[in-house]
Parts: structure tokens; sequence; C-alpha cells
């Protein structure tokens, strides 16, 4: 498995299992073929209400918990410092451990961001107390960066993004890496491109001609495609699968490379085109709802 190290030293593998939308009862199977498979890094949120389930998966695997690398998102819900801070109790007791490896701020809420702000000061002192190893944030754009940057004290060590051929945000993507911010992919295979609301045609870039050939050159499938055209520029890689065959297949990344051509054939499918709420849509009356306690 490949390692990024974060802007605050800490090493992170590469890629690791999301379960976004992943049932309660599916996740612990899921996070069990997992790491049996070798993955060692798990995406979660308190939003998806199955953190509970991961950290049983975990627990129950065998695998030393400092082997593993467990990530999760503070819901708008929880903003504000004593909230955020609550947050994090309530993740870390429903994940069954001490000390979260990255903590993530979910969205921007743009319209309350005086809520965001502090929100990422307890994430700092989360950090100061040693209850979390990195920080960061998702789904952030320049703006937002910004004036985070310009009003804490703890640069963000990842911005978790939508990122696959037909989406890439290369503005983001580009401040991010001015800041020595590692952009983190979540849906990159592009999933997201064939869920119903995407656009009118909702071409599904796994589909793509594009990558199609590409993975016939190498005798991959279209996934590996994607996610090696992530790893290759640098980003870490979150693909999310209930399937065990779906999960394997996923972490065989590892054993080709792409060319400067078929990277640059991949960078050429943008659209513009979002899959996932807008950023300045993402308020408490649309998007609110409260997280159970643990």
């Amino acid at each position: 498995m490949q390692t990024l190290t974060l802007n605050n030293g800490v090493e992170m593998p590469a890629l690791g299992l999301g379960v976004f939308q992943t049932p309660p009862d599916e996740t612990i199977a899921a996070v069990t073929a997992a790491l049996e498979l070798g993955y060692r890094h798990i995406d979660t949120a308190a939003a998806y209400g199955n953190e509970r389930e991961v950290g049983q998966a975990i627990r129950d695997s065998g695998v030393p918990r400092d082997e593993i690398f467990v990530e999760t998102k503070i819901w708008i819900s929880d903003y504000g410092f004593e909230e955020t801070l609550h947050g994090f109790d309530k993740s870390a007791a429903k994940l069954g451990v001490d000390q979260i490896d990255l903590l993530i701020l979910h969205q921007a809420l743009p319209s309350e961001f005086g809520k965001t702000l502090d929100a990422y000061r307890a994430l700092e002192k989360l950090v100061a107390d040693g209850k979390v190893r990195a920080i960061g944030v998702s789904n952030f754009m320049v703006d937002h960066l910004t004036t985070l940057l310009d009003a804490t004290s703890v640069v963000l060590a990842v911005n978790q993004l939508e990122i696959h051929p037909y989406f890439q945000q290369r503005e983001v993507l580009d401040f991010d890496d001015q800041h020595h911010i590692l952009n983190q992919g979540w849906s990159p295979i592009g999933g997201i491109t064939f869920y119903p609301g995407y656009g009118e045609d909702r071409r599904s870039v796994l589909r793509d001609p594009a990558v199609t050939a590409i993975a016939e050159t190498h005798g991959k499938s279209p996934a590996q495609v994607l996610l090696r055209w992530g790893l290759q520029q640098g980003r870490s890689v979150i693909p999310k699968s209930t399937k065990r065959h779906r999960i394997a297949e996923n972490i065989a990344v590892f054993d080709f490379d792409l060319s400067a051509d078929e990277l640059a054939a991949l960078d050429a499918l943008e659209t513009g085109r979002r899959g996932g709420p807008a950023p300045e849509n993402v308020t408490l009356a649309a998007y609110g709802r409260a997280i159970p306690e643990a």
C-alpha cells in the first residue's frame, strides 16, 4: 500500500474504503472484507449513520488498531466550538476509539461561516490535546479555504472533494497544492455520474470510451484506471463498495502506471458538471439534522 505524508508528518494510506450510503447492516461485512484484503484506511462520517459498525468491524478484525487509519467527519448540525468537541466525543464513542486519525468538517456551511470557524478551532484543540492526529475539511472551495487559513493557526491537512475525470475542480486542487493541503477524492471512480439527476444524459465516466480504451490497454477495469489516475496525480482516493470482489478490485491498482498521454486523455474529459450538492447551497435549513448520541 502506498502512503502519503500529510503536512504535519502523519502517514496516511493513499487508498481507503469509503462507506457513504452503506447501510449499517452491510457496513460490518464491507469493512471486514476490506481489512482482510489489505486496506488500512477507512473513511466514514457522523452523517452516514454507520460509525458504530465501522468500529465493530475494526475491533473484530484482529488487525492492531495502530495499523488502521480511521477518518470521520463532523456534520454541520454539530458546528460551533463546544458542539464540535461533543461531536468528536460522539464519533469516538461510536467508533470505540480514543483517538481519531483524521477528523474533518463535512461541509463549509457558507451561510453561517462563523460556526464553521468555531468548529475548526475545536479541531485545533483536539489536535493539541492528542485526541486527533490530523484535521481537515470536505467540499471547501477556494474562498472558504482562504478565509479559514486567515482566521486559524493550524493549516488543514486534507480537503476531501468530488474528484473524477468529469469533474476535476482544478482551481481548488491547485490552491490546495500551493498550501501543502492533500487533496482526497470522493467518488473517485465517478459513481456519482450515474446517480439519478446527474444531468440529462447521465453519462457514466466508467463507460466513457476514453476510459474503457485505456483499461483494455492495461488489462484493467475502468474503475482501476480511474483510481490510478487519481493516485498518480498525488491524491488520496476512497472508493466505496459493498461487494467483496469490487473491494478487491479497487485495491489492485499499484502494479501498473498510466502514461503521460493517458493521463492527459483522462484530464481532457472535464465537463464542469458537479454531481454532489453545490457547496453554496448547503445550509442548516436544507441539510441540518441531529446526529444521535453514542
